[in-house]
């Protein structure tokens, strides 16, 4: 049984793994590809067709951050996760979404994510920036201020060496230490919790992801 494991896990590291080089070298090709284009943008003819088509572009995204990110409601597994009972959207916007849920497992998000390759945040983080991290399969670990100063600097150090994963606080959510992934939320008692280990498991980059292997780096940082 602990063989079994020790290779599963070793397999989910080395996949993890592959996707940080695919996503390192897609984003090479991404800067070349956006500097040819940049040259090509020569006349103000182009320029000004960009600039209306952007504007429009815009005022569409700003449209449905005014609508609700999704319908629904948790579901409680016996294993004590929450799963969303609906399909979460994945609309970008560029304003403020309310979520129905605190912290959010999903729906409309800002077009930039937050950093998720270990990071953990001091401050709060925007709603809207985790969820798009969320979306390239990360887990996000919460905590307020009942949580044990033991307890949040146990679980940064286990977030610093996660890549898709991150970390800060959220003062309104209802307990102390909370998991997140896309479309998934548990409580844990602490950061000796067994099932902080599992989550981990099954979530980081898991089946729930929308966008598997996509980057965690290159977004915002604070």
């Amino acid at each position: 049984m602990g063989s079994a494991k020790k290779t599963e896990s070793t397999s989910r590291k080395a996949r993890i793994e592959e996707m940080r080089r695919a996503e390192q070298s897609r984003e090479r090709r991404n800067r070349v590809l956006t500097i040819t284009a940049s040259v090509l943008v020569v006349t103000g003819l182009v320029a000004g067709g960009a600039f209306l088509i952007k504007s429009q572009s815009d005022d569409k995204d700003s449209a449905a951050s005014d609508s609700k990110s999704a319908s629904g409601k948790f579901v409680t597994g016996k294993d004590g996760v929450r799963k969303w009972s609906t399909k979460l959207t994945q609309n970008h916007v560029t304003k403020d979404v309310k979520y129905p849920m605190e912290p959010p497992v999903g729906g409309d998000h800002d077009q930039v994510w937050m950093n998720c390759n270990g990071d953990v945040y001091e401050a709060a983080i925007k709603n809207e920036n985790a969820v798009h991290s969320l979306e390239h399969g990360a887990v996000w670990v919460t905590y307020n201020s009942k949580a044990s100063d033991a307890d949040v600097k146990a679980l940064a150090e286990k977030v610093k060496k996660t890549p898709y994963s991150l970390m800060s606080p959220v003062e309104d959510q209802k307990d102390p230490v909370m998991l997140s992934a896309w479309g998934h939320q548990r409580t844990v008692k602490g950061a000796s919790d067994p099932d902080v280990g599992t989550f981990f498991e099954t979530y980081v980059q898991g089946k729930q992801t929308p966008e598997p292997g996509a980057a965690c780096t290159n977004g915002l940082s604070k």
